[in-house]
């Protein structure tokens, strides 16, 4: 990808000068877009009977909005490649905040189903904005400002569920939306004088560039390992935050909603490994990274079964054990992803958009792999079954990772 002016031109120097308030701008913006993907998960008991939502179908609403962003992932953010990036990006997010405004005047579960789907594909204007931060710094510096910029979007990851519980029980949850639908409304304005313009010099057709996403998958073995591992490491994220809200409503712990909103914001502590495992990267630590990575991963999930089913009886230290596993767990998955992130956007970058879209939406399938399991393990084998299965996922990352431990 070039941008209508040479990279190595002055134009280049002043980006790069200006890249720490352009970057941390970035973070923010993802980290503001991103809060959606989750937020219906703690507000289905509240959404599914004001909207004449049956129980059965109340958890279409997360599911629904994440196949929206799969799509995106899939099908828009490829446009990268052959649009001019600011204004594809500009033009999408203007369109999530005006579906996020018919989230929140939903008449009925129909509209807001369809809304969901609506927003979770244009929620992938993250994944365009991620390759144009990584452009504007130079290859040395590239993992430190995805890093940088993966710390916004996991941030908003993980605290998308407390903050929409939290402003639901105080506001209600249309002001939780429509509150979303006006940030992402002056974000994109604050965007259009803060975004520089990227025109990609590629000349495919839409239709092309689609088809040859599965030859990008082919022949760049970097994207196929790397998406493998992360796809194994979010499989056991969606696993343990997927149930642990359960665990923690029942003994040892019986915390109520505000406690699990607290218990989230905690694990969010992990977000701060992702600058330092993209500095790690900018300086040849990638490999030593990626298995410290791993081995976290693992910990966390002994950490989690020591705390519940090893000390049921001494609540506090059981219930530190399960905090210290979620920021474990969550420090191993985003230095996996950041450096993962890093290593593919290094990669072809006539070819950046489409391949940050499918290093995203093949891992993205991981998590979704690992949530939807949750209930069936929960149901089956309790906390036990997570942490096994949590185990599991870890180990083939790690697996995958080693056999291919050049990538």
């Amino acid at each position: 990808m070039k941008m209508d002016r040479s990279p190595s031109s002055q134009n280049s120097v002043n980006l790069e000068g200006a890249s720490t308030s352009r970057i941390a701008l970035f973070a923010s913006a993802v980290g503001i877009v991103v809060l959606v993907l989750y937020a219906s998960q703690p507000l289905v008991g509240v959404i599914g009977p004001e909207l004449d939502i049956s129980n059965n179908m109340s958890g279409l609403a997360t599911t629904v909005t994440l196949l929206g962003y799969a799509a995106g992932l899939f099908f828009l953010v490829p446009l990268s490649d052959v649009v001019e990036n600011k204004r594809l990006i500009l033009t999408t997010l203007g369109a999530d905040a005006l579906a996020l405004s018919v989230l929140a005047i939903s008449p009925n579960g129909l509209v807001f189903l369809s809304a969901s789907f609506v927003v979770g594909l244009l929620t992938s204007a993250i994944q365009m904005l991620v390759p144009v931060a990584a452009s504007l710094s130079s290859e040395a510096h590239r993992g430190r400002t995805i890093g940088n910029v993966m710390s916004g979007l996991m941030l908003g990851i993980l605290l998308s569920r407390p903050i929409a519980s939290l402003v639901t029980q105080f506001f209600g949850w249309r002001y939780f939306y429509g509150a979303l639908g006006m940030s992402v409304a002056i974000l994109t304005i604050i965007l259009y004088r803060r975004i520089p313009s990227f025109r990609p010099t590629g000349r495919a057709t839409y239709g092309q560039l689609v088809r040859s996403l599965m030859s990008l998958v082919k022949e760049e073995p970097v994207l196929r390992y790397r998406a493998a591992s992360q796809a194994m490491c979010m499989g056991a994220f969606g696993l343990f935050w997927t149930s642990v809200a359960l665990q923690l409503g029942q003994a040892p712990f019986s915390l109520g909603q505000q406690g699990i909103a607290l218990f989230a914001l905690a694990g969010a502590a992990g977000v701060v490994i992702a600058p330092i495992a993209g500095r790690a990267g900018d300086r040849g630590l990638t490999g030593p990274m990626t298995v410290m990575a791993h081995l976290a991963i693992i910990c966390a999930f002994f950490l989690a079964f020591a705390g519940v089913v090893l000390l049921p009886d001494k609540r506090s230290i059981s219930l530190g054990l399960v905090v210290l596993a979620a920021v474990v767990l969550d420090l191993g998955v985003i230095a996996d992803q950041t450096l993962g992130r890093r290593a593919i956007n290094l990669l072809r970058p006539e070819a950046r958009g489409r391949m940050n879209g499918l290093f995203t939406g093949l891992f993205f399938l991981g998590g979704a792999v690992g949530s939807a399991l949750s209930g069936i393990v929960w149901n089956t084998w309790g906390w036990s079954g997570i942490c096994v299965a949590g185990l599991i996922f870890a180990t083939f990352a790690a697996a995958v990772f080693l056999k291919k431990s050049s990538v």
